[in-house]
């Protein structure tokens, strides 16, 4: 053997992979019920040095007014995943959350062409 693998296995790409139901400690509801794909969340304050790697990066995504949608894209994870982890930095006092009265044309096709690459 050279230390080559046989060409008929894949070497283990996702080997780091951390499935979705760890990273919430296995919720699949979020504890707002009313985040929404379009809902601006922005980070409060100095994040919280405890917080796991997933909420940092959310806080620190979230220095600027962004939608939720625009969290799970830049975050890597599911929209499900990012609506419980918003929710629980939200409720911790990391996040804050406003609904837009209306969201203009360029932002609704931004948010529609994230979802589309989740």
């Amino acid at each position: 053997m050279n230390g080559e693998q046989p060409r008929d296995v894949e070497p283990d790409e996702d080997a780091t992979f951390v499935r979705p139901f760890i990273i919430t400690g296995g919720r699949s509801e979020p504890l707002q019920a009313d985040l929404r794909l379009e809902t601006l969340v922005v980070a409060v304050g100095v994040p919280d040095p405890s917080l796991t790697f997933e909420r940092r990066h959310i806080v620190a995504v979230c220095e600027q007014p962004t939608t939720v949608a625009e969290v799970a894209h830049r975050v890597g994870v599911p929209l499900g995943v990012a609506k419980v982890l918003i929710s629980d930095l939200v409720v911790a006092g990391q996040l804050a959350c406003r609904q837009p009265a209306e969201l203009p044309l360029p932002m609704l096709e931004r948010i529609r062409d994230h979802v589309r690459a989740l």
